[in-house]
């Protein structure tokens, strides 16, 4: 029996590192020599039982960029082996329902995901269905490729449900990963961008990017088009709203949020303001960001671990200690 190093959930709010055993492709499905692995709030979610546990234990991570090793025997479609594929959080979908068959499969009840409902990337190996892999240019380095295929598409699907119009004022509250990714695209579309955030490192970098402003919670924004809420405290949603002007939508993008404190009809609703959810994405919503990305020259700012170091990478992103994004090296 053949076996790697992984980390696994204990189910404690803790990840343990140890032997594993080599994951197996059945039909429709590759092995993946692990390149890098970014690491998302959503692997904490899934870690601290915020989200209910799929499997347990699970090995965590849902951006995996990685070497094709091993084609199941019968497979004739899919990447050769060699080619270098990405692994994102959706991972399969029914097919067959409603929102499969109206481009909505985001919204499939059947859908699984990587890293929850089946292992991910926090190991050597890992083993994924070939349709909802996405083909990663040998020009793009895979600590690059890695922070797009969950914070990058899911930025972009929230910055598309924001109903940004062409050279508004954007708000993100919150600015870790994806939301970093997000502000680089809708600044180069020609969009105003002001940023809270707690984090004096994260403010910092929005600057950087090109933000017109970085404040920390309570600090004055102008009026605002649209906004996303990247934090994943209710509390915040609140804020959003109340610097919307008429008409404008603010797009919660987590997965997880604290409970939403009372609002104030006029104060955060009415003149038609609009408050909308973002669940997970489509792979059309992939496709589409992977071409942005080349048009746009959309570069991540990458924190880099060695797998070895994936419990105190996700310590650092609970503590915001990440500058961007934090990556996985499997080669290091």
């Amino acid at each position: 029996m053949t076996t790697m190093r992984g980390w696994r959930t204990r189910g404690d709010g803790r990840l343990s590192i140890g032997e594993l055993v080599v994951p197996e492709p059945t039909s429709g499905e590759v092995l993946i020599g692990v390149e890098a692995c970014g690491v998302c709030r959503t692997d904490l979610h899934v870690v601290d039982g915020d989200l209910p546990a799929r499997r347990s234990p699970v090995v965590p991570g849902h951006q995996i960029v990685g070497r094709v090793l091993v084609r199941f025997d019968h497979d004739a479609g899919g990447p050769r082996i060699g080619t270098r594929v990405g692994v994102p959080w959706l991972r399969s979908t029914c097919g067959h329902c409603r929102w499969c068959r109206t481009g909505a499969e985001n919204l499939c009840e059947q859908s699984r995901y990587t890293g929850w409902d089946a292992d991910g990337g926090y190991a050597e190996y890992a083993v994924a269905p070939t349709a909802y892999l996405y083909r990663i240019p040998d020009s793009l380095e895979p600590s690059q490729a890695a922070p797009l295929l969950c914070a990058g598409i899911i930025g972009y699907r929230a910055l598309r449900r924001s109903a940004l119009p062409p050279g508004g004022r954007l708000g993100l509250y919150g600015f870790g990963a994806s939301a970093h990714l997000t502000a680089q695209i809708a600044i180069r579309q020609g969009a105003e961008v002001h940023v809270v955030s707690r984090g004096e490192v994260a403010r910092g970098l929005a600057l950087d990017l090109g933000a017109a402003s970085a404040v920390a919670p309570g600090g004055a924004v102008p009026p605002l088009d649209s906004a996303i809420v990247f934090a994943p405290a209710g509390e915040v949603v609140r804020e959003a709203l109340a610097g919307l002007g008429p008409s404008g939508t603010c797009a919660v993008a987590g997965i997880h949020l604290s409970d939403l404190p009372p609002l104030d009809y006029q104060r955060h609703l009415f003149r038609e303001r609009t408050l909308t959810s973002v669940t997970s994405n489509t792979r059309a919503d992939g496709a589409e960001l992977f071409r942005l990305a080349g048009r746009l020259d959309l570069r991540a700012e990458v924190t880099s671990y060695a797998m070895s170091e994936a419990d105190r990478a996700l310590t650092d992103l609970a503590e915001d200690r990440v500058r961007g994004v934090a990556v996985l090296d499997a080669t290091r």
